[in-house]
């Protein structure tokens, strides 16, 4: 059975090349037939390494968990209008993330912020009061969100360039990877007119300082 699982891998990665590959590897196998003992995260050498790594999981996790509560309000007041579908979209590709640092989390045992169920009325509210505003409202939230995401993934990834890039390799993948996606997300947003919105600069400067604060606590409750 481990003979056989080894060699569907095998052959997938000959025919379809490296990014069919990732997709195969995110294909449910059983603990037992994988030769792995982590997904993407190294298991800790010692308490400081975890509580590290147990930090970047939970506001991570957070940060996509609040991200799809502010499309979810985006869409319960423009899902029907034209601009739906595109937010539909970035929302699919939220849905991913959490899906992932779902997965991640339960593999690592990491639990997630306590504070989850206010970061789920939060976002919400978020999200249908900036898109209360029309489609500029809705986009300059977005940028202001992804933006704010987009930075802390970077410190992230410096944090973990620095200290042993070799060790945290697919880790750093799968942060670049959404990193790269909540940037499409930003532009997205630009593209579509959310610095028309008024009060552009003070709406973006409010709602970025609340990521601060949400990133801050999260990492930590």
């Amino acid at each position: 059975m481990h003979r056989a699982a080894h060699t569907a891998l095998y052959g997938c990665a000959n025919v379809v090349g490296p990014a069919m590959t990732r997709q195969c590897l995110k294909q449910r196998v059983p603990s037992q037939l994988s030769s792995r003992a982590y997904s993407v995260v190294p298991t800790p050498r010692d308490s400081e390494e975890k509580e590290m790594l147990d930090r970047i999981l939970r506001v991570d996790h957070a940060g996509e968990y609040g991200a799809n509560r502010i499309y979810a309000g985006q869409m319960a007041v423009l899902g029907r209008s034209s601009t739906g579908p595109l937010i539909q979209e970035m929302w699919d590709q939220e849905k991913k993330h959490l899906e992932k640092f779902n997965e991640i989390l339960a593999e690592n045992r990491v639990r997630p912020t306590a504070l989850l169920p206010l970061w789920n009325i939060a976002g919400f509210v978020l999200g249908a009061s900036s898109a209360l505003l029309g489609k500029e409202g809705a986009m300059a939230c977005t940028v202001a969100v992804e933006e704010s995401i987009s930075e802390h993934y970077n410190s992230q990834i410096r944090a973990l360039m620095e200290k042993d890039p070799e060790r945290y390799t697919e880790l750093l993948q799968v942060i670049k990877e959404f990193r790269d996606d909540e940037l499409e997300h930003h532009d997205t947003g630009l593209e579509h007119d959310a610095e028309t919105v008024p009060g552009y600069w003070l709406l973006k400067n409010a709602i970025q300082l609340g990521c601060k604060a949400a990133i801050y606590v999260s990492q930590r409750v």
